[in-house]
């Protein structure tokens, strides 16, 4: 069965079984927008390959798939499949501060998403360019900065990297609570 794997917004992966070999044939390959057929994309594929990334599709859309395997030895019905490629990727919309104390504050986001990979935590003090990194896995949406001076103005970024590769970012300022004077 002809089905799709890996599908972002822009892009999926179709795996289809082994009917044809390098010898025995090629597939033809043709996709559109169930919305607009008119719009038919035709690819040809060796008979050796089980597996091609569509890309360059537009996002929320569905596709209508069909495979055709073009073989000199058997007959092969076409296989066909729907896919619907996902939401264009959103930024995070909020960032929020809290839990500021002279040396740390807590960071967290939203929405978390489950096409971002990661998300970067940019952090430096204003007015200023030393700037600072930190990773955090995709599941998480909220991370704690540290070892920060008192009474300082920060500019937070945190940029979602997502599984296409593309990044988006949301800043926000945090200000640390005075130290504790000696």
């Amino acid at each position: 069965r002809l089905h799709a794997t890996d599908v972002t917004s822009s892009s999926f992966r179709l795996l289809w079984p082994k009917l044809l070999s390098q010898e025995t044939g090629y597939y033809t390959l043709e996709y559109a927008p169930a919305a607009d057929l008119a719009r038919k994309r035709t690819q040809q594929v060796s008979g050796a390959h089980t597996s091609l990334v569509l890309s360059d599709l537009a996002p929320e859309t569905t596709y209508e798939v069909a495979l055709i395997p073009e073989s000199n030895v058997h007959y092969f019905p076409p296989q066909t499949t729907r896919v619907t490629t996902l939401a264009e990727e959103i930024s995070p919309v909020q960032v929020l501060i809290s839990e500021s104390g002279p040396r740390s504050f807590h960071v967290s986001w939203a929405p978390v998403l489950d096409s971002v990979v990661s998300y970067q935590v940019l952090y430096g003090p204003l007015p200023g360019n030393s700037v600072k990194v930190l990773e955090v896995d995709g599941r998480h949406n909220s991370t704690v900065v540290e070892h920060l001076a008192p009474n300082t103005t920060y500019l937070v970024t945190v940029t979602a990297i997502y599984r296409s590769g593309k990044e988006k970012s949301l800043s926000a300022k945090a200000c640390t609570q005075e130290g504790e004077r000696g």
